[in-house]
Order: structure tokens, then sequence, then C-alpha cells
């Protein structure tokens, strides 16, 4: 979480106060993502964070932000906003957009195993149930439209073999989005960045789901593809961890079971998580933004997943065939 707007204690402390929060007694920057401004804050009343937002409008910022309500009052752990006396939970920081949330206890698992792939995979199915019925809407912002406007700019700045394969994933992409199957597929809010450091851990149990902010109304099963990328792989190769993988999807039809289109479109659909964080990563790599503290992550690691799931689409392919190809009982000899 970049510093892209600097925040004083003396402004964050007039700030905690006019919402209630109490005095403020320590405060520190956060630098793990690339989004947002984000301070940690410790209150004589609590451990919050301080988010200013810079890239999301004042428009669009409500969706995320009473859905984290929504979840909350669902008994899914997750930040609650902090209102004012007047019920608002989005407010005004340096003329820019801002919220403060509670601080959840935990830590996050960077080498999971499978029991914590389960955990997360139960609990995102119940929030997907959860937020079945949040009456506000917003399309994924890193969707298919944004992928063919982003695809192009990124063209001069890649190899042919990086091209070649952005152009094709985003034209099949094109062809699925479009067929029966994926306008079968069950929808609703998702949260479409749950990676390893956006979920926490306390003892044996998940205490908490954080960072919201690129949540939107899409398939269940992009999510699921999402989770599968980062939780279920092994990070050197992009290849998917058998174990880890069943124990998620397991745990996740154990609160909501899939619909045959979601099975069919899953492997379909994992390359679409794939290819959006690999685009979103060349972005930030080649098209930059200044900041105070910043962290670019590497996308070289989407790159390898993606043509992992390619090879492995074409392995499945080849094998169905070989199946078709091989003699029935009445050709044998």
């Amino acid at each position: 979480m970049a510093v892209f707007t600097e925040v004083s204690c003396d402004e964050a402390a007039a700030f905690l106060r006019r919402l209630g929060l109490g005095e403020l007694r320590a405060m520190s920057a956060c630098s793990g993502g690339i989004e947002n401004t984000n301070y940690f804050v410790h209150t004589d009343r609590g451990e919050y964070v301080l988010t200013l937002f810079e890239r999301l409008t004042w428009e669009q910022l409500p969706f995320y932000l009473h859905l984290m309500q929504h979840l909350a009052g669902r008994g899914i752990p997750v930040p609650r906003p902090a209102p004012d006396a007047e019920g608002r939970i989005l407010h005004l920081l340096k003329g820019k957009p801002a919220a403060v949330v509670g601080r959840l206890r935990g830590k996050s698992e960077l080498a999971p195993d499978a029991q914590q792939c389960g955990a997360v995979g139960e609990m995102l199915a119940r929030m997907h149930v959860a937020g079945r019925d949040y009456a506000r809407h917003q399309p994924n912002l890193r969707g298919l439209p944004w992928w063919k406007e982003t695809v192009p700019a990124l063209l001069p700045c890649v190899g042919d073999d990086q091209r070649a394969l952005l152009l094709d994933e985003l034209a099949l992409q094109t062809r699925i989005a479009a067929s029966p199957d994926h306008a079968a597929l069950p929808r609703g809010p998702i949260h479409a960045d749950l990676f390893r450091d956006n979920v926490l851990f306390e003892g044996s149990g998940l205490s908490g789901i954080l960072d919201f902010y690129f949540a939107g109304c899409d398939t269940f099963v992009f999510d699921i593809g999402v989770c599968l990328n980062d939780w279920c792989v092994d990070l050197d190769s992009g290849r998917a961890d058998g174990v880890r993988r069943a124990a998620f999807l397991t745990a996740y039809e154990s609160a909501r079971p899939l619909v045959p289109e979601e099975r069919r479109l899953l492997p379909d659909l994992e390359r679409a998580a794939a290819l959006r964080f690999w685009v979103s990563r060349l972005r930030d790599c080649h098209m930059p933004r200044e900041a105070a503290a910043l962290k670019a992550h590497d996308p070289s690691h989407f790159e390898r997943v993606l043509r992992q799931r390619v090879s492995d689409a074409a392995g499945a392919a080849i094998f169905q065939k070989g199946l078709r190809a091989a003699p029935g009982p009445d050709d044998r000899p």
C-alpha cells in the first residue's frame, strides 16, 4: 500500500477525533500495495487503517465501503468502516476520498498449507453467499473491458512472445465472455484480489479478509480462479499444487456447490484471472506512478501462471482427443 498523499500526525489526529475514534498515539505508513495511500493508526480507543483513495472516485467508493459493512453484518470477518456522527462512512481528507476501518487481528500466511487453503475456500464461498442480497451494483473495473483498453497500450513495451500471448488470450477471453455457458454463470459481488497477503490467520483459524477495493460484480468462478492462481500454485513455476487445490475446492463446495457451467469454465476463468493480474502488473511496471513508498509487483509471476494454464489446457485437449480416437470394445481385434 503505497503513500501517494502525505498526511501529518496533526492532520490524522484531527481527522480521527472528528470520527470519534480517540486520540492518536502512533501512526505509520504502509508500503505493501500500489493503489491507495494507507496508514496504520493507533489511538487510545483501538487500532485502525486510514486510507486515502488515489484512483477510485467519490461515486465508486460507496459500493466497496457498504459491501464491507454488509458482509461484516453477516458474520464475514472483514474490516468495518468507521462512521461519522451522521453515519457516513466515506469521508474527505486533504481533498481525497478517505475511510477508516478497524484493523483486524492476525497475520498473513505466505506459505499456506492445504488446511489454510481450505479455510480460504470455505470463507470465499460464505462471502459469495452473504453478498447475494447486497443491493448495490458495480462492475468489476478490472474485467474484460479494462483488459481490452490496457493490452494495446502495453504491446510496445513487451517482447514478441509476450505480445502474442497477450493477444491470443485476450481473443480467447472475449469469445468465452460471449458464450452461453458464461452467461449462465452465477455472479454477484466478488473480492477479485484475495491473495495470500489479503487474508489473516490467528492460531489455526482464518481471522480476516482485507482490501476490498478491487471488488465488483462478476462471476463467482472468476473469484475462485484468482484464489487458485495464488493460494494453490508453486510460486516459482506457476504449476498448480493438486493437494492445496483439492482442499480449496472441496471446502468451497461445502458452503456453495458449483453448477455445471462453473465446472466447465473454471480452467478458462483461471486463465482469465492470470491474464488480469499479468496485465495490471505489466502496466504498473511500464507505466508507474510516483509515490513516497512504492513496491511494484513482479509481472513475470503471472506470465508463468498463464503459460502454465495454457499448457495445461493443451495437454487436456490432447488427452481428450486421444480418448476419442481410442478403439471401443467393438473395434478391438
